[in-house]
């Protein structure tokens, strides 16, 4: 008779999540919208609302992907511990009072591949709302910065600005 694996302890007990902060992209509105909505809601675990890319982010987090933070949503814990994807949606949700319940079903296998889903189809909406074709009458990108960078869903962020050879440059200089 084969006899089940003991369940490995991650520590989960020694290192409390205390806070998080949700790390999010203030110039998308949908971005804006679930932020503004975060705060709205009673929190049993604190959230503090930072703009990816901001001085205050990278001051927080100095050794953090910050260029990957601009692709997928990413949760940092108090403890150092880094969600991104579909496990910071559901961690956003277990930090709130009313959806900790929802947060519990959505980290079991099934109900993370929901998450998944929902993660992807908000990037996938978003990636379609606001693309380079939908800039602005001064021909910046989408988000209304000339940086010279737009978002494409299948490639995700692609350079659409000049390069560094625009200027006249011989192959080799």
């Amino acid at each position: 008779m084969a006899t089940a694996s003991p369940v490995v302890d991650r520590g989960a007990p020694r290192v409390p999540v205390r806070r998080l902060t949700v790390l999010y992209d203030a110039r998308c509105p949908l971005c804006s919208f679930v932020r503004d909505w975060l705060v709205r809601q009673r929190q049993l675990v604190p959230l503090d609302l930072v703009p990816v890319g901001s001085d205050e982010a990278r001051r927080r987090f100095p050794l953090l992907d910050h260029a990957a933070t601009l692709e997928e949503i990413t949760v940092v814990g108090d403890g150092g511990q880094v969600y991104r994807g579909a496990g910071a949606w559901v961690v956003c949700l277990w930090a709130l009072a009313k959806y900790r319940p929802l947060s519990h079903r959505l980290s079991t296998p099934s109900g993370m591949r929901f998450a998944r889903n929902a993660a992807l189809t908000a990037a996938k909406y978003r990636g379609a709302r606001w693309r380079p074709h939908a800039a602005g009458a001064r021909g910046d990108d989408a988000y209304g910065a000339a940086g010279g960078w737009g978002y494409d869903p299948a490639h995700g962020w692609i350079r659409t600005g000049p390069t560094a050879c625009d200027g006249g440059c011989a192959p080799g200089d």
